[in-house]
């Protein structure tokens, strides 16, 4: 199985669509099982770490013009750019981010705090070096998005979690965000969860490292191949 397929898309597979957003993969296949979201704002639709796909601008037709693309991960440029170009919109980038700009080729807007009239405040995390994240949260509607350090795909979960902190992060996970109650959970990899989201986070964060040996075992090599293609991007 490919981890991350750098052709162009053949599908588009629809796997989060609430009131407001939808998300989708791209390559359903893949191994790394890369989502991407759309979600309204109150200036429109904001793309986040976006994949293009066959299908797409009629997916997005039905939520709204959109408004901006955000980059949240500086290891998931994706298709930001040619999505940007295409909507005639700019890219948006947290401040402190790394990696990006060379990889789009559209304008790139800096932010701090939000994006756009999006409603969604941004945390700062930097798990690894050149790993820069930005975890959203949107006090209005409870969506919480986490690009990497969470997870629902391949390499995240062990035994009945519906959230897995990634094995680098288990001994460590991002225990700021016990203080969130998301009533949904949007991933950079993998489904979202819809169903009793904080407490899905919550057992995440709690059992991360108790469950640190169960995940070395059945995880370690999927994280492996996972970052080694990630590192070629």
């Amino acid at each position: 199985m490919t981890v991350y397929e750098r052709a162009r898309a053949g599908d588009l597979h629809v796997v989060d669509r609430w009131e407001d957003g939808v998300g989708w993969l791209a390559h359903p296949t893949e191994q790394g099982a890369r989502a991407s979201h759309a979600v309204r704002g109150d200036d429109g639709v904001w793309l986040i770490d976006p994949l293009d796909a066959p299908g797409l601008d009629d997916l997005l037709d039905s939520y709204g013009p959109v408004a901006g693309v955000a980059v949240l991960s500086s290891y998931h440029a994706r298709d930001a750019g040619v999505l940007a170009d295409r909507h005639d919109v700019a890219v948006h980038v947290p401040r402190w981010m790394d990696r990006v700009d060379e990889r789009v080729a559209a304008p790139v807007e800096r932010f701090d705090g939000s994006f756009g009239a999006s409603g969604f405040h941004v945390q700062r995390f930097e798990p690894l070096g050149l790993w820069r994240e930005a975890i959203g949260y949107r006090p209005d509607d409870g969506t919480l998005v986490v690009p990497d350090l969470l997870g629902s795909g391949p390499g995240y979960t062990v035994g009945d979690e519906r959230v897995g902190v990634v094995l680098s992060h288990r001994m460590f996970p991002p225990r700021r965000l016990a203080q969130l109650a998301p009533d949904r959970i949007l991933f950079g990899h993998g489904e979202g969860v819809f169903t009793d989201a904080s407490a899905a986070l919550s057992d995440a964060l709690d059992g991360a490292r108790r469950r640190f040996p169960r995940a070395l075992v059945e995880q370690f090599g999927t994280n492996l191949r996972l970052l080694t293609a990630a590192m070629r991007e």
